[in-house]
């Protein structure tokens, strides 16, 4: 019996976040492999250097994320995100970079880049954003933010107010937690709906706040309802 349960346990395991790593320099790779090898839900899967080998890498080894320096697209030639997605359809792609350049960050994001992270970020928030991003979520860290979304405003600013940019970074699954809460459902029901926890609507929740800039549910059922992300009860 407990080597049946043992087996049943194993079934139900997630599997593990696997990662290719592409950047320039070996000591860097290492230095982010050590990092990211101690999570128990994250595997580095591979890892590369130049494009040929990155291309080859990502092909064989399939990874969910995909983590890239941007200065190994060779001066900024951010086309080759496509490439990657190209080899590795399921990967979602997280820019690490210390290139202090809002256009090449802002290209990488319209590319299909799901996050852009500072080479000096630190190693709890490099394996969240992995997790994060894996997810389903975008990431983008302080240091990068203001200035993507700076270059965003000014491109768009004829054709997008600052609430339709603030509705733009929500990604799919914080959409549907935001139109449950206009139902009025409560978080159990809500996880039950869409078949998570409790505590993954409570996340959801917190970056929503973050991101529309409300503090509670009552300011985001009234913001929703305004700007259509929820149906207003009959």
């Amino acid at each position: 019996m407990p080597g049946l349960m043992r087996a049943f346990e194993s079934l139900l395991d997630t599997p593990p976040i696997r990662v290719v790593l592409i950047d320039e320099q070996q000591l860097f790779r290492a230095g982010i492999k050590s990092i990211l090898s101690r999570s128990d839900e994250i595997v580095v899967a591979g890892e590369a250097g130049n494009r040929t080998d990155a291309l080859e890498a990502v092909q064989r080894e399939q990874p969910d994320v995909v983590l890239m320096e941007l200065a190994v697209v060779n001066g900024g030639e951010v086309s080759f995100i496509r490439e990657i997605m190209a080899a590795a359809v399921k990967a979602k792609i997280l820019i690490l970079t210390g290139i202090q350049d809002a256009e090449l960050q802002r290209k990488a994001v319209r590319l299909g880049a799901r996050g852009l992270l500072s080479k000096d970020t630190s190693a709890e928030v490099l394996t969240k954003a992995v997790e994060r991003v894996h997810a389903g979520e975008v990431w983008l860290d302080r240091s990068t933010t203001a200035a993507v979304f700076d270059e965003l405003s000014r491109g768009k600013s004829a054709r997008m107010s600052p609430e339709e940019m603030k509705m733009a970074t929500l990604t799919a699954r914080e959409r549907e937690v935001i139109k449950a809460v206009g139902e009025g459902l409560k978080n159990k029901q809500i996880g039950e709906r869409l078949f998570i926890s409790d505590v993954t609507v409570r996340h959801h929740l917190t970056s929503i706040f973050g991101k529309l800039g409300v503090t509670d549910r009552l300011e985001l059922v009234i913001y929703a309802y305004r700007h259509g992300l929820a149906d207003i009860p009959q």
